[in-house]
């Protein structure tokens, strides 16, 4: 690593390589395709591979999901949330050293969007659907843990030994393990991505691709076979990834249609949606209304495709900042409308107890609540950094002109605050109704109903908890639509301007991945592929994170 180190930096003119040489560039009648060979196609082959065994196999397959996230997160369990923790820190010394001044594309390079736009598009991008699906349910799930009778217990889901009979010290605990879940860690493993992406396209000039952030390591074999198997990882881990959340955001949307204009009763088999059966003997969310889920996904990857076309400034831009606004005006009626007093207190003592519960929530070692840290942290770690290749690589394409100082404060710091601002106004109005009203709605409903039961209990609920689907609806499409222009950009070589048709290829698989995964087990066959697929890629992320360090100090004894 020394010898790398005192090397000058090496750009795209230093090396023996230009963008898109290995790509096949080809027309099949009017439709024009530049695929990179073979990175595209073993993706594509080994995906509808997955598709068609899922289908032909599907009882098989839901056990093998199961057993797989199972194994992965009891054995791995320590690792993620080690790596989790190295990818924060890492982040934080960028911060306060030197290499933080370096700026993404150089020293005179401009941002290219402003900061309203730029963090509209960060935000929608990195958390949407899943803030909406566990901003309830999530500080709910592990309140109850924490509060009942045999919490810290060995079969106890409750986070670091729960409070049980203590309702104010459970409430507390469950906001603090909410929070850990969606700040520091989750937009620190963004930042890695985001910034190798953006340092070695920006300022070497080397293709935006995976493979191009681990130069300094392999040096030219980036080019051959060991990038080929980087790219064709990130692409299983974003398509994977993006499925496990599109699924979730059916979940919900559906079970919002259910709750607003459902008819009939699920007991008896007469319970419907629009027209469609909803509802089964199991009772479980998950076989609840497939159908209606499947046409779900059909009708929001079609607005998707068309988003996709419309370019990444007028499509993703203008949803982007419409969904902020929008949320940002369902979490103030929430705030205002609920225990508004509470809420404030909840807020700045939720954001105190996350920071004094960081170092036992984090602790990757010798956990006792191990329900906790494999079922809740592993998954959600292996979630986001298989969420990371699509997230950071979309965070790159808009990040141009920022320098580092900047990029990690507003990627990591920024959306931390927001996050655990909507967690504790979210969960907190849901556990102060069943503190302080007695309400139990939202405690006992299926995880994608709890948003719609709390909303229930305010003013306009028809008005909101449509509101609430909406938003699911336009982060669902933002999110395929992002996924889509990354996978593209990865199986193109690294060309940013890859023909649309490629793009619609990846964005119709995003959706059909999604509805296998959900017909063929449900959300534990989403979560339990997002896991397989993030493990390998935490892997690759820590060597990411020695390579970004060899390239910033290379840039600035370079521009020193």
């Amino acid at each position: 690593m020394a010898d790398a180190i005192k090397t000058t930096p090496t750009t795209i003119d230093d090396i023996d390589y230009e963008v898109g040489q290995d790509n096949i560039t080809k027309k099949v009648g009017p439709i024009w395709f530049d695929i990179h060979n073979p990175v595209f196609i073993i993706a594509a082959l080994g995906i509808i591979g997955f598709v068609a065994v899922t289908l032909l196999f599907p009882i098989g397959a839901t056990a093998l999901f199961e057993g797989l996230r199972g194994w992965l997160t009891s054995n791995f369990s320590w690792f993620f949330i080690l790596a989790g923790n190295i990818f924060v820190l890492f982040g934080l010394m960028l911060v306060v050293t030197p290499l933080g001044n370096i700026r993404l594309g150089g020293p005179d390079a401009k941002p290219d969007y402003g900061y309203m736009g730029w963090f509209a598009m960060l935000f929608a991008a990195g958390m949407g659907i899943g803030l909406m699906f566990y901003g309830v349910s999530e500080p709910l799930s592990h309140y109850s843990a924490a509060v009942a009778d045999g919490a810290g217990g060995p079969d106890s889901w409750a986070p670091i030994g729960g409070a049980a009979g203590n309702p104010e010290e459970a409430a507390r605990l469950g906001l603090s393990a909410a929070i850990y879940h969606w700040a520091l860690h989750p937009w620190g493993i963004y930042a890695v991505v985001a910034l190798a992406l953006a340092l070695f396209s920006y300022n070497r000039g080397m293709p935006l691709a995976i493979r191009t952030a681990f130069y300094p390591i392999f040096g030219d074999r980036v080019w051959g076979w060991t990038g080929h198997i980087i790219d064709i990882i990130a692409v299983f881990a974003t398509l994977f990834g993006l499925a496990t959340s599109l699924g979730i955001g059916a979940e919900q949307a559906v079970a919002g249609f259910n709750f607003l204009f459902g008819t009939g009763s699920v007991e008896d088999g007469t319970r419907t949606v629009f027209g469609f059966e909803f509802g089964g003997g199991s009772g479980e969310a998950g076989n609840k209304g497939v159908t209606l889920k499947i046409l779900f996904i059909c009708a929001i990857t079609a607005m998707a495709t068309i988003s996709v076309v419309t370019g990444l400034d007028r499509g993703v831009k203008r949803l982007s900042e419409a969904n902020l606004v929008l949320a940002t005006l369902l979490l103030l009626f929430v705030f205002f409308v609920g225990p508004t007093g509470d809420l404030i207190s909840i807020l700045f003592g939720s954001l105190a107890d996350y920071v004094t519960n960081l170092p036992a929530l984090a602790n990757p070692f010798g956990r006792e609540d191990t329900n906790f840290a494999q079922g809740w942290t592993a998954f959600y770690w292996a979630w986001w950094i298989s969420w990371s290749p699509f997230v950071g690589m979309f965070i790159a394409r808009v990040s141009r002109g920022r320098t580092v100082r900047e990029f990690v404060v507003c990627v990591l710091l920024i959306p931390s605050l927001v996050c655990a601002t909507w967690m504790a106004i979210f969960g907190g109005t849901a556990i102060q109704q069943v503190i302080a009203d007695n309400f139990q709605g939202a405690a006992d409903a299926d995880l994608p109903v709890q948003l719609f039961e709390m909303l229930s209990q305010l003013p306009l609920a028809q008005i909101t908890s449509l509101i609430g689907i909406v938003l699911v609806v336009v982060f669902f499409v933002t999110s395929s639509d992002s996924g889509s222009l990354v996978i593209d950009t990865i199986t193109a070589g690294g060309k940013m301007n890859a023909p649309v048709p490629q793009r619609v290829f990846w964005c119709v698989f995003e959706g059909v991945v999604a509805i296998v995964l959900l017909a063929g087990g449900g959300l534990a066959a989403l979560q339990a592929m997002a896991v397989a697929t993030g493990f390998p890629f935490a892997i690759l992320l820590l060597l990411m994170c020695v390579s970004i360090f060899i390239a910033l100090v290379q840039e600035r004894r370079a521009q020193r």
